[in-house]
């Protein structure tokens, strides 16, 4: 036997079996020498290439490469194809910097074809080092035949998929309010919002709301929002609620707000409670608007009153709810009472040019001269500042609003409780996440809006005619012969010139694009190119047998895969799912380049080895779900305990098998095994097997 060493540098080593798996190409006999009738599915989540890869990728990639090798091991063909998130906000947000643009006003006076050919050149910057790094990391996955969501094919059977929605009657164009991100001038969709809650200080005002029935009496509203009140139209009461009239002594006026939280705005002695009601003797009262800029553009009869809803509370506030067009609860009573909208801030955050005092600012920069003209009308009752938990972008990290906005949604409402019924028969590891975080998301699913307000996506299919009628298609060849053109390219520049007549109307396509979620929830078919090819093998072969990501894809790309083969197929996108928890700072702080906070991957690499990390990883809370706070001193630790002895037992028995003349021939192996050792090592290896067998 040839002498191992037990002094040994594992990196060194680890280079040495990469290479060698390279030059005898062991990853594709290991996928060609099993039975093609034996496939094992695995579908990879794409990850974006505009940044490097991170520990939370190398956990999820270790797990990737773990199960399938297994698989492989029990003898199923596991066919691995990597992916790319090539389209979405962090492209353009990050093109936006390198140009010096700010905002969709002037990317469109930069050109909308040269700002898409500019994220194109960006999008696979860092595909070297992710491939280096997977790589190094010991995963096999095939980058040769890999997919892209920005290449034509992948992009017709987002198309397609769409095409299947919009002929089942799930796709709708409504005003809704939505989570809005005014840095980059586009909605986002119900769960994007949910992907960056930070606690935040905001302006906390009370607001003193003059009754045109009584005099000096005053509602009192309050809003931690008060760049929305100059778009007020109404107030609102829960009916059931006990409601007072009290007045202060000091100043003779009266208020009108709930009676359980009087003590909170009130000093004990300084008032006298005059009236107890119920919030429906309060509805139709009407009321003085705060601002009259509503009152020029929508005048209306309905409007600055007060009106009753159950979904108003008492535990914060006054009880009586400020109402105005960027909150969902808001437009519904507006529809439901026959209130008109008014919206004055445009596409990007900022308060219109008719807008007096706050024309031009951004609606963050609107509270303060807000405030202080509510303080020199007398309106303003108090004002402080509260701590709160608050969403922003994902992306730009910059504070999100609610805004109403025509938008395209599915109908995920309509089909939810399949969603439901399906996620049961589906394994999660942990387990608790199939009926506790991802199940609840899914029983309160809302419908999703899918178009973005932006350019560097898969286009709407949809092409719309000036009296609105519309038209969806599902393929190039559709396309093509709808507008006698040929299409190479389904980008926004080469779609959006075609003009199609028919029937006597001109259609002209939509200008949204699709949500990258959309992309990536529809990875299953666009990586194959379904339907247009490997319709039989993706037939046979769907739902998949595995994928796995971080936590937080339970409200991501776990989310989009659901809904949309739920939509299509009435099945599950999967069958087996394993969570990663998030890996953390030694601190139990995030991440951060900036404050540098964390080791540099590559140097551990280097330094201990890409086993000591998978090992260190695997054997971590992070493969529960929970999350890890990575330490240098968990890679010694595993390099002491598990490694070593591993090599040093090897060691061991090649020196002395070299001094015994011992060699491993079938001979040797044959031999009787009456010695009580050798059963106990055989029956040690069969438990091994057994253990093994059951936990994966």
């Amino acid at each position: 036997m040839q002498e191992i060493s037990n002094k040994i540098h594992f990196p060194e080593l680890e280079k040495e079996i990469l290479q060698f798996w390279r030059d005898e190409q062991i990853f594709q006999k290991s996928i060609d020498q099993r039975p093609e009738d034996r496939p094992f599915i695995f579908y990879d989540g794409p990850p974006f290439a505009t940044g490097l890869p991170h520990y939370g990728h190398l956990l999820a990639g270790t797990i990737k490469d773990v199960i399938p090798r297994y698989k492989t091991m029990r003898n199923f063909r596991v066919e691995r194809r990597f992916g790319w998130d090539t389209h979405g906000l962090p492209v353009e947000y990050e093109v936006e910097q390198d140009l010096k643009l700010n905002g969709a006003e002037e990317i469109r006076e930069y050109g909308v074809g040269k700002f898409n050919e500019a994220c194109r050149s960006i999008v696979l910057r860092y595909t070297a080092e992710w491939e280096e790094t997977v790589d190094r990391m010991a995963r096999w996955v095939d980058f040769e035949n890999d997919y892209k969501t920005m290449d034509r094919d992948f992009m017709e059977s987002v198309w397609w998929v769409f095409k299947q929605l919009w002929d089942k009657g799930l796709i709708y164009e409504g005003v809704k309010v939505v989570p809005y991100s005014w840095r980059v001038a586009t909605p986002l969709s119900n769960f994007e919002a949910n992907l960056n809650y930070k606690d935040t200080q905001d302006p906390s005002v009370t607001l003193r709301f003059r009754m045109l029935d009584a005099e000096n009496t005053y509602a009192l509203a309050w809003t931690t929002t008060p760049w929305t009140l100059p778009s007020n139209m109404a107030l609102c009461a829960g009916p059931g609620l006990e409601y007072v009239r009290l007045l202060h002594k000091e100043t003779g006026d009266r208020y009108h707000l709930v009676a359980s939280r009087v003590e909170t705005y009130f000093e004990e002695g300084s008032y006298e409670i005059e009236e107890r009601m119920k919030g429906t003797a309060l509805k139709g009262r009407p009321y003085e608007p705060l601002f009259d800029f509503a009152q020029k553009r929508k005048p209306s009869d309905n409007a600055w009153k007060i009106y009753n809803d159950e979904y108003v509370s008492d535990e914060s506030g006054t009880g009586l709810v400020h109402l105005a067009c960027f909150g969902e609860d808001d437009v519904r009573i507006f529809n439901r009472e026959g209130i008109p909208i008014f919206d004055p801030v445009d596409e990007e955050g900022n308060f219109m040019q008719d807008m007096e005092f706050i024309a031009g600012l951004n609606v963050m920069e609107a509270n303060r001269p807000i405030s202080q003209k509510l303080k020199e009308k007398g309106l303003m009752f108090r004002q402080e500042t509260v701590e709160h938990s608050y969403p922003f972008c994902w992306r730009t990290d910059t504070p999100l609003i609610y805004k109403p906005i025509s938008t395209w949604f599915v109908k995920v409402e309509s089909f939810r409780d399949r969603m439901v019924e399906h996620n049961r028969k589906v394994h999660w590891v942990p387990g608790h996440i199939r009926d506790g975080r991802f199940g609840k998301w899914l029983e309160n699913a809302r419908d999703w809006a899918i178009s973005r307000n932006r350019f560097w996506g898969t286009p709407l299919p949809i092409w719309k005619s000036e009296d609105g009628d519309t038209l969806c298609f599902g393929s190039v060849e559709e396309l093509e012969n709808a507008s006698g053109t040929k299409v190479p390219d389904l980008h926004k520049q080469h779609v959006d010139q075609l003009v199609i007549e028919h029937q006597g109307k001109t259609y002209r396509r939509v200008t949204e694009v699709l949500d990258c979620w959309f992309e990536s929830g529809s990875m299953p078919y666009g990586q194959q190119h379904y339907p247009f090819e490997n319709k039989e093998v993706f037939e046979a072969n769907f739902p998949a047998n595995f994928i796995c990501e971080g936590l937080d894809q339970t409200r991501g790309w776990f989310y989009t895969l659901v809904v949309i083969a739920q939509a299509l197929f009435d099945k599950p996108a999967f069958h087996n799912c394993v969570v990663n928890g998030l890996i953390l700072a030694e601190d139990g702080k995030k991440m951060s380049k900036r404050l540098k906070n964390y080791p540099d991957p590559t140097q551990m690499l280097d330094q201990y080895g890409a086993d000591a990390i998978r090992l260190y990883m695997l054997n971590s809370p992070a493969v529960r779900g929970e999350d890890l706070r990575f330490s240098e001193k968990g890679l010694v630790e595993t390099t002491r305990t598990l490694l070593l002895p591993l090599w040093n037992a090897l060691a061991f028995l090649t020196t002395y098998a070299r001094i015994d003349g011992w060699e491993p021939t079938s001979e040797n192996l044959e031999l009787p095994r009456n010695n009580p050792l050798d059963r106990w090592i055989l029956s040690k290896l069969d438990g091994l097997i057994d253990e093994v067998r059951t936990q994966m």
